[in-house]
């Protein structure tokens, strides 16, 4: 008998509209994350005290379907973030295969984890939002504690897997890391390597 997949749910926010993809989506965030950012909106998707349910995919849909009619009338569906849901990629896959075609699927990621995991999720998720942090791999290390270089990597080969029009990239200013110069040259880097939709926005921290 086979070990059935699962993977720790720290929260599902639902009825969110137009903040995590298309239409009505429900938010399911996983713990665990490869970075340890500064500003991290979300520490408790990494933190050893974090409680969650370690679930399987089809007990996680039976939590969301509550909502299928909103994400069929709207366009939306089920968004996964964290933490890092790419670091779950056959929960991913498991989870297409329980809701069907007609859900929209869309993951916040690093696109800071091995390949593979990537190129999983890319056959089952409709949309990937990357928050790329910068460019600049100082700037990326100050930050995130980790080096970019396996996220460009990734960057470049999802590109080539399945074109620009699924991926966003997410550009933030953040307050003593990174500049509005810096954050142009990143874009401009991104836009050469084929990137066309970008989602430009300012961290908001205690100190501004």
């Amino acid at each position: 008998m086979s070990t059935p997949i699962k993977a720790p749910i720290v929260a599902c926010s639902r009825l969110r509209m137009l903040t995590d993809g298309q239409g009505i989506t429900t938010l399911v965030c996983f713990h665990g994350c490869p970075l340890r950012c500064k500003w991290c909106i979300n520490p408790f998707s990494f933190s050893p005290d974090t409680k969650y349910l370690t679930l399987t995919p089809e007990e996680l849909y039976a939590m969301v379907r509550i909502d299928a009619l909103y994400y069929l009338a709207t366009g939306g569906g089920v968004t996964f973030g964290g933490g890092e849901p790419l670091l779950y990629p056959e929960f991913l896959q498991e989870f297409r295969k329980i809701c069907g075609s007609a859900w929209h699927l869309c993951a916040e990621t690093s696109l800071n984890v091995p390949w593979d995991h990537v190129q999983t999720a890319a056959a089952y998720i409709d949309k990937f939002y990357i928050d790329c942090k910068d460019t600049n791999p100082v700037i990326y290390k100050s930050y995130t504690g980790k080096d970019n270089a396996q996220m460009l990597d990734n960057l470049r080969r999802l590109l080539a897997l399945i074109g620009p029009e699924r991926i966003v990239i997410r550009l933030p200013l953040i307050p003593d890391f990174n500049t509005d110069d810096d954050r142009q040259a990143s874009k401009t880097l991104l836009a050469e390597m084929g990137i066309e939709h970008f989602d430009l926005f300012t961290y908001r921290t205690n100190s501004n």
